[in-house]
């Protein structure tokens, strides 16, 4: 498992799929669609935070994969992200880094 952790940090830090601007766009709006701010109170918030949380380890399998491997997890993020942030122009890649990230 850690393994699997170390291998997908690395790729991510060789990656040059996602530029270093839109990378940190993508970050920013995965802060937004998980509501992750100081003033963020209600449980429906907290839950989304934890999906997102919870498919980091899908998020790391499916970079490292270059995409073959999709976990549930990590298809629950991306669904939940999506459906909060329908003007989002990211790419599923993008997605599970943004994932990694935060």
């Amino acid at each position: 498992m850690h393994l699997r952790l170390l291998v997908a940090a690395s790729l991510l830090a060789l990656s040059t799929q996602a530029g270093a601007t839109s990378f940190v766009v993508t970050t920013d709006w995965l802060s937004d669609a998980t509501g992750s701010t100081s003033d963020a109170t209600s449980s429906s918030t907290d839950d989304d935070e934890k999906i997102v949380r919870a498919a980091k380890d899908d998020a790391a399998s499916f970079v490292a994969s270059q995409g073959q491997i999709r976990g549930v997890h990590l298809e629950a993020a991306v669904t939940l992200i999506r459906g909060k942030q329908p003007q989002l122009q990211a790419s599923d890649m993008q997605l599970a880094e943004a994932i990694l990230a935060y």
